[in-house]
């Protein structure tokens, strides 16, 4: 069975329905007559901000949704029931019937009205607990007389509205929980609350004077989460006003119906992951029918919860065990969109929101169920970061939009420029995001500088990565903020992800921190002493990854061998020092098709990284040039080159080798370095091939640009030790040849294709073997969402199917994975 949803206030952008008005020209006619102003203006320019006015948003959404539907409706048969949140009832109770598009949108317009009269209150959304948590909140706190649920969105999602300054006190002790986040909605008023008692009341005398038909499709109601009765449309739409929207009741009764197909009316996807929390709820509960039931997460990995507890896979399906589900914490974060008052995150930063794909609800069990709940994911799954933008914050923003969460590529980036990232990031309501820390031993200065600008800006996650040992910044990051519980339990608010492919390197993050690093920073003002006493109680990092034959810095390392080994080390970790929440192990490298990413959690890990996948899909910061050629390669067409961060230690970075010269002309660089003491030591024919071929310049000029370059970016210090030290200005130099190829690289040049720098690993060639003959075939369509989907979807399904299959039977088709 199919339901149609729509959504409510949260969903406008500027631009939305571009595709429609031209199509209705009738129906764009009544809503310009009935708003005294031209619809097509106010969606698509938005000239005087009218989206972000209660009075225009709700007519402005409920008109498009409209058109939306009457394209849908030419297209495809009628569900069998509908439903919407909030604003989006109505559009439902239009679609089956129950009054005219000109009368829908003079009550709506009404609504909005009374709403926006409505002043004086607040909301907030809770992430990460439950409607009987979120009151034992409020009763706890001494708030429930002023504070109540106003929306029930998903068993991790859930809004609450009241006294402005209660929901401020809400906040406050929502901060304590562990795995919860309170995120302030920029609405006027205490919507779908007691405080709406008068709008609800007048709209009620307004709806008297309507004629209302009862619906001839099955519409289910905000207020009842059961269809509307015959007689009941002006009731139900009056009560609407001041009741609790019940859209997590409203999913489950769908499911119990036999609904296993929901589409999101309007071009956007923001109540698809509450939708899918529903269905993993009834999975989890065994209340799915159909074929919802079959495809629940009891089934994803062929076996139910008893045969997976009894084999330790807890970390694999810990959504089907017993006790009360708690699913991914994130069917939170990417319907945050769909809350009042909050711009759909991706449209904010001008890029368009889609999960245009097909999803298995077994995905979201497989990995640890804390970790999703901790990170406020729905998947455990993350984009990691990617060096100089690459991951971008277009990139970063529209993973949290999913429901999902990547890291900003900060490496190689001044501060200003990473510090304006940050803020645009931080700028969007409930968006999850965390920044990349890159280790430079050459540069400690600068690794205080940017935890300077992520604390500055309360960045609360980070990745560490090309660490070698636990540094005083990563420490000093970890531990901001970290306080104690009333009860003693030891809490730090920032949490540190470290990318690691050495067990030693593994051991130092999974330890707490050196008590002489401690004490260093203690005495010099870092930390407080009391944040002190916590860090001694934790780890360095509450997440560890094993990076194995990744794109980027690496040490080629097997992720079969790896990731085991680092699995039993945090497991040792974890015993020796009673950490209260455990350390969550990850796997990176090499994840580039379904069965890959599958095999990572058959090993043991927690979560997942993907990095080089992600690198070719519309939101990557670089040329379309590179995407292009990241299109074409196979899992042989990189190979391994110098760290220009990292030259003087010989550190290794994987590469693209297809099409460029770039491993080849900076391993050469490096045999030079190794055996001179200086450029004064290179021979004329030597000197004259890297000016012709690495530089386009003069070596003299290059080091003077170099030179320069350090001046204006507050390095003196190496200019100095250059000038005194010959083979100090040949590294600067040299390393001057790898800032140059990934400029050109992120600029596309066509002409020094052969010099460009791609950082990449042989995940990207295993992609394009999954999605050949497919849409994804195109990089334009690998939006990172949709990777992750499909990466995901397809590791529950090669799990569910090798569980099920007989141990010889013949392989399914690679097409029924993608």
């Amino acid at each position: 069975m199919r339901a149609w949803t729509f959504p409510g206030q949260g969903s406008q952008r500027k631009g939305m329905g571009a595709e429609l008005f031209d199509r209705f020209p009738d129906e764009v006619a009544v809503a310009d007559d009935v708003l005294g102003l031209s619809v097509r203006e106010l969606c698509l320019e938005d000239p005087r901000r009218g989206l972000a006015d209660t009075r225009w948003a709700q007519p402005a959404i409920f008109v498009v949704n409209a058109l939306a539907h009457r394209a849908l409706a030419d297209s495809e048969p009628a569900p069998d029931y509908l439903a919407g949140h909030s604003l989006g009832e109505y559009n439902a109770l239009l679609a089956a019937g129950c009054f005219d598009f000109a009368t829908g949108l003079r009550l709506v317009r009404r609504r909005a009205e009374l709403m926006a009269e409505a002043v004086g209150g607040g909301m907030a959304a809770l992430v990460g607990l439950d409607p009987d948590e979120v009151t034992a909140v409020l009763r706890r706190s001494g708030l429930d007389d002023r504070v109540e649920i106003a929306n029930e969105n998903s068993a991790t999602q859930v809004v609450v509205s009241g006294d402005a300054e209660a929901v401020v006190a809400v906040r406050r002790a929502v901060r304590e929980l562990p795995g919860a986040r309170c995120l302030p909605l920029n609405v006027s008023g205490a919507f779908h609350s007691r405080h709406m008692a008068e709008a609800a009341r007048r709209f009620g005398d307004h709806l008297a004077g309507v004629e209302f038909r009862d619906p001839v499709v099955p519409v289910i109601a905000n207020a009842t989460a059961e269809p509307y009765p015959a007689g009941g449309v002006a009731r139900l739409l009056a009560r609407q006003v001041d009741s609790r929207v019940l859209w997590r009741r409203s999913m489950r009764e769908l499911v119990r119906r036999g609904v296993t197909e929901v589409r999101e009316v309007g071009g956007t996807t923001v109540l698809d992951p509450f939708w899918r929390s529903a269905l993993e709820e009834g999975a989890i509960t065994g209340t799915t029918t159909g074929d919802a039931g079959t495809r629940g997460n009891g089934a994803a990995l062929g076996g139910g919860a008893d045969w997976n507890e009894a084999h330790g896979n807890d970390r694999l399906v810990a959504a089907t065990l017993p006790g009360r589900p708690r699913v991914s914490g994130a069917a939170g974060l990417a319907g945050m969109s769909g809350l009042p008052g909050v711009a759909d995150p991706p449209d904010v930063l001008g890029v368009p929101g889609s999960l245009a794909c097909d999803t298995d609800p077994g995905a979201a069990a497989l990995g640890s169920a804390r970790f999703r709940s901790e990170f406020g994911v729905r998947y455990a799954y993350l984009a990691g970061s990617m060096f100089r933008g690459i991951s971008s914050v277009e990139l970063v923003s529209r993973m949290g939009a999913a429901g999902l969460m990547g890291y900003f590529g900060s490496g190689g980036l001044g501060l200003a420029e990473v510090e304006r990232a940050v803020r645009r990031l931080a700028g969007t309501p409930g968006l999850p995001f965390g920044v990349n820390l890159l280790h430079d031993l050459t540069d400690p200065a600068g690794e205080e500088a940017l935890v300077d600008v992520l604390l500055r800006n309360d960045v609360r996650f980070v990745e560490a990565a090309a660490f070698t040992a636990v540094t005083p910044a990563v420490v000093r990051f970890r531990f901001s903020g970290a306080h104690r519980r009333p009860d003693g339990t030891p809490v730090a608010v920032r949490r540190v992800l470290a990318k690691v492919s050495r067990p030693e390197v593994a051991a130092a993050f999974m330890a707490p921190p050196p008590a002489d690093l401690l004490r260093g920073l203690v005495d010099r003002g870092a930390l407080t002493r009391a944040e002190a006493d916590v860090a001694r109680r934790l780890p360095v990092a509450g997440e560890v990854c094993a990076e194995a034959d990744s794109g980027g810095h690496t040490d080629g390392a097997v992720a079969f061998t790896l990731v085991p080994s680092l699995v039993r080390a945090r497991d040792r970790a974890v015993a020796e020092h009673g950490y209260p929440d455990g350390v969550h192990l990850g796997a990176s490298g090499g994840l580039g098709a379904p069965e890959a990413v599958a095999a990572a959690f058959v090993l043991g890990a927690d979560f997942v990284v993907t990095g080089s996948v992600n690198q070719c899909s519309p939101e990557a910061g670089t040329s379309d040039t590179v995407k292009d050629l990241l299109s074409t390669l196979d899992v042989q067409d990189t190979a391994y080159a110098p760290a220009g961060d990292l030259f003087e230690l010989g550190s290794k970075v994987q590469v693209v080798r297809k099409g460029t010269l770039f491993a080849a002309r900076a391993n050469r660089l490096y045999q030079l370095y190794r055996q001179h003491a200086g450029l004064e030591e290179l021979d004329p024919r030597t000197r004259a091939a890297l000016e012709r071929d690495h530089f386009r310049a003069p070596l003299d000029e290059v080091w003077a640009r170099t030179r320069r370059h350090y001046l204006d970016t507050g390095r003196a210090h190496q200019v100095e030790r250059a000038e005194r030290d010959p083979k100090h200005r040949m590294a600067l130099v040299f390393k001057a040849y790898f800032a140059r190829t990934s400029r050109l690289a992120a600029a596309g040049d066509e002409a020094e294709r052969v010099n460009f720098q791609v950082h990449c690993g042989p995940a990207i060639g295993a992609f394009n073997r999954f999605v050949a003959g497919t849409p994804l075939q195109d990089w334009r369509a690998r939006h990172v969402e949709l990777i992750a989907e499909r990466l995901m979807a397809g590791a529950a399904r090669v799990l569910r199917e090798r569980r099920a299959a007989p141990t010889d039977a013949a392989p399914r088709p690679v097409e029924e994975y993608q």
